[in-house]
């Protein structure tokens, strides 16, 4: 069983996904590739939890 929250979580996820495609306008692939890098490790900061943050990673990595 995974500890990570899978359901649905976000108030206002469509007002955060325009907000989070917002960001990138006008970036270069790089700069677009590194605020995702920003992002990422700024949210694994949050959480904190090892247990989640390995359970995320290797979500992320079977539905690549």
């Amino acid at each position: 069983m995974s500890n990570v929250t899978t359901t649905p979580n976000i108030a206002d996820p469509d007002g955060f996904y325009a907000k989070l495609i917002n960001l990138h306008d006008g970036l270069s692939e790089d700069d677009s590739a590194a605020l995702n890098a920003r992002l990422v490790l700024i949210l694994a900061n949050h959480v904190g939890d090892r247990a989640v943050l390995d359970d995320a990673l290797e979500m992320a990595a079977k539905s690549g």
